[in-house]
């Protein structure tokens, strides 16, 4: 399995809207159930995706701004960004099979 990165307000302009390549970026918090339920599916989609996709992950709890900043009021919420835009959004558990999907609609 990859180990996903944790992301931050201090390294989300430069992981994710400077990257050159698409970014899924799961925003989650330790304590939500929904979100310990799609973590290993995150997982699987950073290991897959290698050198195609980068994936990193927004504790909510330490970074309330940023959630904020892109409207994320329920988690596990997975903003897929490309070039730095919003590409796609999903909110809740989702099927690995539909997060994949949305990857490879941006290759």
């Amino acid at each position: 399995m990859a180990s996903v990165p944790e992301l931050s307000e201090s390294n989300f302009e430069a992981e994710v809207l400077r990257s050159a390549e698409p970014v899924l970026v799961d925003f989650w918090a330790p304590w939500c159930g929904p979100c310990r339920m799609i973590g290993p599916i995150v997982e699987q989609l950073a290991s897959e995706n290698a050198g195609k996709v980068k994936v990193g992950k927004v504790n909510v709890d330490e970074n309330q701004n940023l959630a904020g900043s892109y409207g994320v009021t329920s988690i596990p919420t997975l903003i897929l960004f490309n070039r730095g835009e919003v590409a796609d959004r999903f909110v809740g558990v989702q099927p690995k099979s539909r997060l994949q999907g949305a990857i490879d609609q941006l290759q």
